[in-house]
């Protein structure tokens, strides 16, 4: 079974971070593991919804995930990308071609962590101009390992592709059938 971790940070957008995980937990082909990136297990989102995270970054081993998924929002955007554990976390996972996959404003953490530069990205707009990859308009972009999303609107789309990326197109299908996606 592959492993997913989505990183949380206070203040992050719950529709894209939660998503994700009710999406992949759904597929009995991926563990979708919520990591607090905090001193605490219980991470407060954007719109004030408190998640219990599964563990605490500093109680992973890396090598154990497949994938890493940053969401967006604000401020978990920025404190997930000046924390220096996340980006080495982001780093380790590029450098070892895992999957990496962030939305909305999420993709200002790829960029800390030099990972985006001559990528194919979106991001929400007006984040454009903070990112040095190759800004697209699309709602997805996928280059090579790196998977980024536009925003909170294209939650589920971003978490579909992901899951498409990791385990393939029929399981993917089975879960669009399942949720009346045509």
């Amino acid at each position: 079974m592959k492993k997913i971790a989505v990183l949380l940070a206070i203040g992050f957008e719950e529709i894209e971070a939660l998503t994700v995980v009710d999406l992949a937990r759904r597929t009995d082909a991926l563990e979708a593991d919520i990591i607090s990136t905090t001193d605490n297990i219980i991470v407060k989102g954007a719109h004030d919804i408190a998640v219990t995270c599964d563990f605490k970054l500093n109680e992973l081993e890396i090598e154990d995930y497949d994938a890493v998924i940053i969401p967006g929002g604000m401020p978990g955007s920025i404190n997930l990308r000046d924390n220096d554990e996340v980006i080495r976390f982001v780093s380790h996972m590029n450098s070892n071609k895992k999957i990496v996959a962030s939305i909305c404003a999420g993709p200002i953490v790829l960029e800390k962590a030099g990972i985006i530069d001559n990528k194919r990205i979106t991001a929400y707009p007006g984040f454009e101009n903070e990112l040095s990859g190759n800004y697209q308009e699309d709602d997805v972009v996928i280059d090579g390992n790196i998977i980024t999303g536009k925003g909170p609107a294209f939650a589920m789309s971003f978490a579909l592709e992901m899951i498409r990326v990791l385990i393939g197109e029929q399981k993917t299908n089975n879960i669009k059938s399942e949720l009346l996606l045509k």
